[in-house]
């Protein structure tokens, strides 16, 4: 049998694909290839769970766009499929005079993007949230908090229902380009079978790189891992907090800063940091892959990465190994905080696409070849993005195939 299609990666955007295909093309064979047991085992089940507004986005670019889209969607889908969500709002919090200069100019950029916001002075502040200290804050209502998980397993099933086929615990070691078809070997249980297609979907986060090396796809960029580190607050905090609290970010670094969470099932997490990881699936505290940290120093995009950020990068692992350290990230605006109340957390693993001269790529990256297209980034927030992501590869596969 030749399928129509073949979507490798079972996260949240190879599921929404495969499932908005198949609504595309009912009489169309479909399946999904993934090397773990269950769906969304990676960085769709390791994120901090965010239903995203939108706030830090360029007007205009693909992210911007998406999230807008996607709040929307993602709300609609958790209405219509029973799934918890919780659209509690977020606060930006500004915790002296530099960050509320740049919280003005994050204010001006959801005006921007098109999002409802709210500019908040220090009283109204402690009014809304009396266990938070700052001079000022954005509250965003279009915020909320979802399982990821639960939803990429209830697109997964929707998919099934529509005639898919799911093939778990199968990982794909090697892509064949024909003129007619692409030919996907898989190993599982230490087997290897070959699988047919006449057009292939990678969605492979990750592994993202390699799996465009596989059919010989000429890109310039590779993925490097940054390991998200969270603790989680002990029991008698979970209403700490009624919104997520985020800090005003650095615009001269690439992540969010360490932020307060409340999580569907009413816990709240304090995270993540941004950690230069060793091993792609690296969760625990120590993770090292040979192959991994070989794959990143012979890439000279990773070394103008280090050198650019080295600063931070070495302030980041200091605190990852030092726990005071990353306590007086979260105490600049919870104060309340102690040192024992950072318990253990799993941590999750960003994939990052940085091109060879060391830019970070902040947008969504896409490479292809005559039968096959490769999601190459999947920044934050593709987990809210992942039905409009879906719809728009959907579109260019129809495109490319008309």
């Amino acid at each position: 049998m030749i399928y129509d299609y073949i979507i490798v990666g079972g996260g949240i955007v190879g599921a929404s694909t495969a499932w908005q295909l198949q609504q595309r093309y009912p009489d169309k064979s479909i399946l999904i290839i993934e090397k773990e047991d269950e769906f969304a085992k990676h960085q769709t089940g390791h994120n901090s769970g965010v239903i995203h507004a939108g706030v830090y986005y360029a007007p205009g670019s693909l992210k911007a766009q998406f999230c807008k889209e996607g709040v929307a969607a993602t709300i609609n889908f958790c209405q219509q499929n029973d799934i918890p969500y919780d659209q509690c709002g977020k606060l930006l919090v500004a915790t002296n005079e530099v960050e509320k200069t740049r919280m003005d100019a994050l204010f001006a950029r959801c005006q921007q993007n098109g999002i409802e916001v709210e500019l908040l002075d220090q009283q109204q502040l402690n009014e809304l949230e009396p266990n938070i200290s700052g001079v000022g804050a954005i509250r965003v209502q279009d915020t909320g908090i979802v399982d990821y998980q639960k939803v990429t397993i209830a697109m997964a099933d929707q998919f099934l229902g529509l005639g898919g086929t799911v093939r778990l615990r199968s990982k794909v070691v090697q892509l064949e380009e024909f003129s007619d078809r692409i030919c996907v070997t898989v190993e599982q249980d230490g087997e290897q079978q070959r699988i047919a297609c006449r057009y292939l979907i990678s969605c492979t986060g990750l592994m993202a790189d390699r799996t465009t090396k596989m059919l010989g796809i000429d890109t310039d960029f590779q993925i490097i891992p940054f390991r998200g580190e969270y603790y989680r607050l002990p029991e008698k905090y979970n209403r700490i907090v009624d919104h997520l609290i985020y800090p005003i970010p650095d615009p001269e670094l690439p992540f969010l800063g360490v932020h307060l969470t409340r999580m569907i099932d009413g816990s709240v997490t304090v995270g993540p940091n941004a950690v230069q990881g060793w091993k792609r699936e690296g969760y625990g505290k120590i993770n090292i892959s040979a192959r991994d940290i070989l794959d990143m120093v012979s890439f000279k995009g990773f070394w103008k990465v280090l050198k650019n950020n080295f600063r931070v990068g070495l302030a980041e692992t200091w605190n990852s190994w030092w726990k005071p350290g990353y306590l007086k990230m979260v105490r600049k605006y919870c104060p309340k905080i102690e040192l024992q109340d950072l318990e253990p957390y799993p941590a999750g693993i960003r994939a990052q696409a940085v091109m060879s001269d060391g830019s970070l790529v902040h947008d969504f990256l896409f490479a292809d070849s005559p039968r096959s297209l490769h999601v190459c980034n999947a920044p934050s927030p593709a987990a809210t993005s992942a039905i409009p992501i879906g719809r728009y590869i959907c579109d260019k596969v129809e495109e490319k195939l008309s």
